[in-house]
């Protein structure tokens, strides 16, 4: 297979290279909160982060920003430490609530009125 190519997995990188002195601390540094995230329901992280994203949009304000803001580090460390496994659709997909995620935040900055 020339380098040309599409990888048969349609289009994930080649983790020939290795990550990176910062990629490699970051992911040293969240294992123990992965492997706590690990143990946990699936469903219970996915209610945490819904739970924060509405009380930041019914609370408003200071309040509503720091959750929604919350949310958005959660997603976006989320993002950072899956990005070399995922397809371009999976990255697509994934950024898009990322932008979901922070456009709510932009939102909460605004005053109302």
């Amino acid at each position: 297979m020339s380098t040309s190519e599409p990888s048969p997995d349609h289009g994930a990188p080649s983790a020939a290279r290795g990550p990176g002195p910062v990629r490699s601390a970051v992911e040293r540094a969240s294992r123990p909160a992965l492997l706590r995230l690990a143990r946990l329901p699936v469903w219970l992280p996915f209610l945490a982060l819904l739970l924060l994203i509405l009380g930041g949009g019914i609370l408003g304000g200071t309040v509503g920003w720091v959750l929604v803001g919350v949310a958005l580090a959660f997603v976006g460390w989320l993002l950072y430490l899956s990005w070399p496994r995922l397809t371009r659709v999976e990255r697509v997909m994934r950024v898009a609530v990322l932008l979901l995620f922070l456009a709510v935040t932009v939102v909460q900055l605004v005053p109302r009125g």
